[in-house]
């Protein structure tokens, strides 16, 4: 009977990742570049001292014109140098603006969703591209991920990767595009299930037309929140390209309590997937809870099944990191593979005793 349900949970866990191939590897038209809009880039940023120059000199190096591009970063209520270090680097930059909140919540808007509805709301690019203070970007992110919007297109998403030094970086950096091609799949499908805001852009029109930030729920994922709102006003194409051009760069988590806490806020924010994410993440608890209960259970067929189901992970990947430049990333595979069963696991269970979210000194 073991091997009869193992044999069926892998079988069905190829069927859905050679769908979210088919989704993933979709291709979509561009406009030419006298058509590109006019575009924000809106970064909200709380205590990123050790971050803020990086991403702020990789925004600097955009390649965009320049009457269409404005840079809005917004400090929300930083207790560090990173204020200062804001202010200095865009001395002198015309693209550049800063708005400084201080410490206040009110309802929906808390937190980050707050710096980035009032970055927003002072924005007047057609189209904004959202990502964060510890991230760097691809000198065509803005160009490649604006080309893309026809007058039909409400929301087109980027990939992102992480800076890999290490197998602890590896296995982050390949768990990151590995979740990204799952939503890369549904929703080129027509059925999203998350994405990512540290890459994300968005039709400011579509965006007021769902009442903002000011008027959907708070949510600790805050960009599928938006993005899944704009779908449901049935009007614009939600995309998601997989285009190395639009690539974007964040740093990993430095420790297992980082990397827990991120884990965590993710899976808080899941619990509002709709029923196609929450059936994917049980398919894929269940496909990996019987490869750890395989010894227990062993044979010939287990084994097999086992290799099987590590073989789709690896074939699945592969060509999403060729065709983003970062097959390199790849020889940590082993490790993201034990390290992805092993959270794929444990996740329900710490959410579901504690669903307190803590993120830069906040908690919600």
């Amino acid at each position: 009977m073991f091997e009869i349900i193992f044999l069926i949970l892998v079988s069905g866990y190829f069927i859905i990742s050679a769908i979210l191939v088919i989704g993933a590897k979709k291709k979509f038209p561009q406009i030419s570049e006298e058509l590109l809009p006019t575009v924000s880039v809106v970064v909200a940023a709380r205590n990123e001292e050790n971050n803020i120059v990086a991403c702020l000199d990789s925004l600097n190096k955009l390649i965009y014109p320049d009457d269409k591009l404005e840079i809005i970063i917004i400090d929300d209520a930083s207790t560090d140098n990173t204020v200062q270090l804001i202010a200095n680097f865009i001395s002198s930059k015309p693209a550049f603006k800063i708005i400084r909140l201080e410490e206040y919540s009110s309802g929906n808007l808390r937190g980050k969703v707050r710096a980035m509805a009032e970055g927003i709301k002072q924005a007047s690019g057609e189209v904004i591209l959202t990502t964060d203070a510890d991230c760097t970007v691809n000198p065509l992110w803005v160009k490649t991920l604006a080309s893309y919007y026809f007058d039909d297109v409400g929301v087109v998403n980027g990939f992102t990767s992480q800076v890999v030094k290490n197998s602890s970086s590896g296995m982050q950096a390949i768990d990151f595009i590995y979740l990204l091609f799952i939503a890369a799949g549904t929703i080129n499908l027509g059925k999203p299930v998350s994405c990512i805001g540290n890459n994300m852009s968005f039709r400011k029109k579509a965006y007021e037309e769902t009442g903002g930030f000011e008027n959907l729920p708070f949510s600790v994922t805050e960009d599928f929140l938006l993005l899944n709102s704009i779908h449901k006003l049935k009007k614009y194409k939600v995309i998601y390209p997989l285009n190395k051009d639009s690539l974007v760069i964040s740093k990993p988590a430095e420790s297992i309590k980082e990397l827990l806490h991120q884990k965590k806020r993710w899976a808080v924010g899941g619990i509002d997937a709709p029923p196609l994410g929450m059936g994917l993440m049980l398919w894929a608890f269940l496909t990996n809870l019987f490869m750890l209960l395989t010894p227990f259970f062993f044979s010939v067929v287990c084994l097999y099944l086992i290799i099987l189901k590590v073989s789709i992970d690896f074939f699945v990947l592969l060509p999403v990191h060729q065709r983003l430049g970062l097959q390199k990333n790849l020889k940590y595979f082993p490790v993201f593979q034990f390290y992805y069963i092993i959270y794929v696991l444990v996740l329900p269970f710490v959410i579901l005793f504690n669903k307190k979210v803590k993120w830069k000194d906040r908690v919600y």
